[in-house]
């Protein structure tokens, strides 16, 4: 049974998510909270696999509701999911360095739906080499100025495999487009990024291909 935590300010969001991931057999949704604050207390209590969280809330946002989850050890299995209005805007790129999964769009088709919080649910990467694709371009090609001290510590200890790997997460391209651009197969170019996501702390995918860039493996413009 996969659990979900639905965490939007608007009722009717949360209940219309609620009845929909109701209907399915293998999804249940444990709780449900208005702000980030109640939403954060609430993933401690019910540790859930899976939390959509809304970016724009009262109280506590969803980027800082993120952080929090991703920096607490107890609550690493739980995968957050944001949820916006506006399609793929500077808050999600924000919450994506905080920890997150990945995002939805709050219009996006039930079918889409239930997909992400499988996937997400599985702990594979949500983001769609597509999506990956639109993060390098319209975001890390002019990104934000990086924190202090921000640049991987684990990357001297990825062995090369490992390192080309990231580099071509970081260019968008999928465990099967790596496997082929490598010459290896597709278990094997999992296996390496999946080691890499380990050494460099990167929650997801999306981190990953964030850590590429901050790092210099891959400067924007390159493909």
């Amino acid at each position: 049974m996969i659990r979900v935590l639905l965490v939007d300010d608007q009722p009717l969001i949360r209940s219309g998510f609620r009845a929909l991931l109701a209907l399915e057999d293998d999804i249940e949704v444990v709780a449900e909270a208005g702000d980030g604050r109640e939403g954060l207390a609430l993933a401690a209590e019910h540790r859930p696999d899976v939390a959509l969280v809304d970016v724009q809330m009262p109280v506590m946002d969803g980027i800082e509701t993120t952080r929090r989850i991703a920096a607490d050890p107890a609550l690493a299995g739980v995968r957050v999911v944001i949820l916006t209005n506006y399609g793929f805007d500077e808050y999600v790129f924000e919450a994506l360095r905080a920890g997150a999964a990945g995002f939805l769009v709050k219009d996006i088709v039930p079918e889409d739906l239930l997909h992400a919080v499988r996937v997400a649910a599985r702990g594979d990467a949500l983001l769609a080499p597509s999506i990956t694709r639109k993060l390098i371009d319209r975001y890390v090609a002019r990104p934000p100025a990086p924190p202090a001290g921000a640049g991987p510590a684990g990357l001297a200890e990825l062995t090369n495999r490992e390192r080309e790997a990231v580099e071509l997460v970081g260019r968008g391209l999928s465990n099967d487009e790596i496997a082929a651009r490598m010459v290896i197969t597709p278990l094997t170019a999992k296996t390496h990024v999946n080691r890499a996501m380990t050494k460099l702390h990167a929650r997801d995918r999306a981190q990953l291909v964030i850590a590429a860039y901050e790092s210099g493996l891959v400067s924007p413009g390159e493909r």
